[in-house]
């Protein structure tokens, strides 16, 4: 009986790894981007330290992320594209210290302290192309680099308008994600080879054709090389005022869900590879007891 138990176990734990189901479109999106912010996003380069700007979306169930796009500001319109990088976050706690003081107003509803999974042009994980929207698009207000400060002199107020090429980017995974059911932050970054990044806002809360309410819809988050692990609201601690605003970006991501050919992330694969060698070791076990009660 026991190693009918710890079969069905071994069985059940591989099926929850790669059981075949059918495989459904996934796609999400904020909606197109608006004038009311644009946030400075970049990789750490020679003589540039990292900005990640962030935004959340929300899956109910295990999802294959295969491609996606998002839009922003390129102040100088000359300059040529070195580099995209992107990457996923869990929602603090997770993946993050909580014994550690932070040095913000908060971290509630926060990305967490590292990220997930990311994928990098650098390592040709993902490939992206680029078309403008429009020559010249102004942001209201900004946030750029040095612009992100620590508690108590985190309220800047933003850094104000900014102009540039609205670019729209679409970035296709070389190597997919694939992300269990959760909520998760998006970041994406851009190297250019002069001059910034900066990822356009969306309406908060999301509305328009296309695209994908959900709730709860955290507002946007970012944070510098200086700043981490920790993350600043972009609306609520940088802009600040008697009304806080607050923001989305904007972005899209497509995929498939319910797919059992996809590979899952290296921490996910970690949890569920160690419950299957458990279970193997229970199996090993059962059939040793059951060839000795035999003989």
């Amino acid at each position: 009986m026991k190693t009918i138990t710890t079969t069905a176990l071994l069985l059940a734990l591989c099926a929850a790894f790669s059981a075949a189901s059918a495989q459904v479109t996934f796609n999400f999106s904020t909606g197109t981007p608006n004038d009311l912010i644009a946030m400075a996003s970049r990789p750490d380069s020679s003589g540039k330290f990292e900005i990640e700007a962030a935004d959340d979306f929300l899956l109910t169930q295990a999802t294959t992320i295969n491609s996606a796009t998002f839009t922003g500001l390129l102040p100088n319109f000359n300059s040529s594209v070195a580099g995209v990088t992107v990457e996923i976050y869990r929602v603090f706690p997770r993946d993050s210290s909580t014994a550690r003081i932070p040095q913000v107003p908060t971290r509630v509803n926060s990305p967490s302290d590292v990220a997930f999974a990311s994928r990098s042009s650098d390592d040709s994980t993902l490939s992206f192309s680029t078309s403008v929207q429009s020559l010249t698009f102004t942001a209201l207000n900004s946030v750029q680099p040095g612009g992100i400060h620590p508690f108590p002199n985190q309220n800047t107020g933003g850094n104000g308008a900014i102009t540039g090429a609205e670019v729209l980017f679409t970035v296709n995974f070389a190597t997919s994600f694939f992300l269990p059911a959760d909520h998760y932050f998006f970041v994406p970054q851009v190297q250019l080879e002069n001059g910034d990044f900066y990822w356009l806002s969306a309406n908060r809360p999301i509305s328009g054709a296309g695209t994908t309410p959900f709730a709860p819809d955290l507002q946007a988050w970012t944070r510098d090389a200086s700043l981490n692990p920790d993350w600043l609201r972009v609306g609520t601690d940088i802009v600040g005022g008697t009304t806080p605003p607050t923001f989305n970006a904007a972005f899209t991501l497509n995929g498939v869900t319910g797919t059992s050919t996809a590979v899952p992330e290296p921490s996910t694969f970690g949890i569920t590879g160690a419950l299957a060698l458990a279970g193997l070791v229970l199996v090993r076990r059962g059939q040793r007891k059951a060839q000795r009660c035999a003989d």
